[in-house]
């Protein structure tokens, strides 16, 4: 199971790194210590956008009651995480060619820099504090013996990230490129990723297309969800299309996601508060079935429910446990043929779950060195 570090007396600062902004924390015993701190990117040059890192991991070490242990940050990719080198970012062009980044904050601040990818991070974060220990308490009150050790988790946002984690261990891949899911291809558009249907560039377009409009005079997720939901003026049939669209190819990537990694998922990120429009779609994406000679054959083994919905979380916590008899013997065991798996909403907030993922990912580090 996840180590939850609650009672760890050390800090660790950390750092969420976008196109338009940089936020800092610090976090102890899985709870935020300070922050966040955000402060301007800087994207386009280097050397305000690494003097405005230094600055903020500065505020924020001020601000401690101890000295910290490590830095821990997250960055997009591609990157060398193991190495702490950013590698050539879209939304930060500044750090094209290669910046050793981590052993520049080493040499700074002293102690040691780890570094990974967002997405990944927000993964740790809610199976060490969030998504997977919520439901795995609720089992518990529930009386069922069922337990989850394996999460998936997405962020949609400006685009499409992913993160594994099994048994406790964020699962990172041999080239820093695990669960790149933004590369899976796009279930209702096989020429492109599924990064184009399930972002916020995707729920723009196809309002746009929906209603008639000019990308550039598509309104943000936000005020889309807001049309969607009837509390703001515009083509509701199309903000609604747009988010089934969005639902309907994030929940194929998460299918073939857990059809590998077999747990609980997790979703985060700037649209994960528009759920009520894209997680019903998501869901019924993931319990779809291929059509085989007119034999059904379901998508995933598990069913998958939808815990945002009272009579799903109901569902997904209900027991078919019974006793089976041990052939040639007079023992017996139990046995639950109720295979399930579940989709939720961060429980944390993203910020926050990537701040508490990068906390314990150094903690875990700095245990084995």
């Amino acid at each position: 199971m996840p180590i939850r570090f609650d009672d760890d007396p050390r800090i660790v600062m950390t750092l969420d790194a976008g196109g338009t902004n940089l936020k800092f924390s610090a976090i102890r015993s899985n709870q935020v210590l300070v922050g966040p701190i955000s402060i301007p990117s800087e994207a386009d040059d280097l050397a305000r956008c690494l003097a405005n890192i230094v600055r903020g991991f500065e505020d924020v070490r001020r601000a401690l009651p101890a000295p910290p242990v490590a830095i821990s940050f997250a960055f997009p990719g591609p990157a060398d995480y193991p190495a702490g080198i950013i590698g050539d970012l879209g939304n930060l062009p500044a750090f094209r060619g290669g910046v050793a980044l981590g052993p520049i904050l080493e040499e700074q601040f002293g102690v040691p820099a780890f570094l990974n990818n967002d997405g990944d991070l927000f993964a740790y974060g809610e199976a060490i504090a969030g998504f997977l220990p919520y439901v795995n308490g609720l089992l518990e009150k529930a009386g069922s013996p069922k337990r989850y050790r394996n999460l998936f988790g997405i962020t949609l946002g400006t685009g499409l990230g992913g993160g594994i984690v099994r048994n406790g261990e964020l699962f990172i891949g041999d080239n820093s490129a695990a669960a790149e899911v933004w590369l899976l291809r796009d279930k209702l558009d096989a020429s492109v990723n599924a990064e184009e249907g399930a972002s916020i560039r995707a729920v723009r377009r196809v309002y746009a297309q929906q209603a008639g409009l000019r990308f550039e005079d598509a309104p943000e997720p936000r005020t889309i969800f807001e049309i969607g939901m009837g509390d703001a003026e515009g083509n509701r049939a199309a903000a609604v299309e747009a988010f089934r669209r969005l639902g309907e190819v994030a929940g194929d990537v998460l299918a073939q996601a857990l059809t590998l990694v077999d747990g609980l998922a997790v979703i985060g990120g700037g649209i994960a508060g528009a759920h009520p429009l894209f997680l019903p779609a998501l869901v019924d994406a993931m319990n779809g079935v291929y059509e085989r000679g007119g034999n059904p054959l379901r998508r995933l083994i598990p069913r998958v429910f939808n815990l945002q919905l009272p009579d799903e979380l109901e569902g997904f916590l209900g027991s078919e446990v019974h006793e089976i008899a041990i052939p040639g013997s007079a023992r017996k065991i139990l046995y639950d043929p109720f295979k399930r798996t579940a989709v939720g909403i961060s429980r944390l907030g993203t910020s926050e779950a990537v701040s508490i993922g990068a906390y314990a990912f150094a903690l875990r580090e700095l245990g084995r060195g």
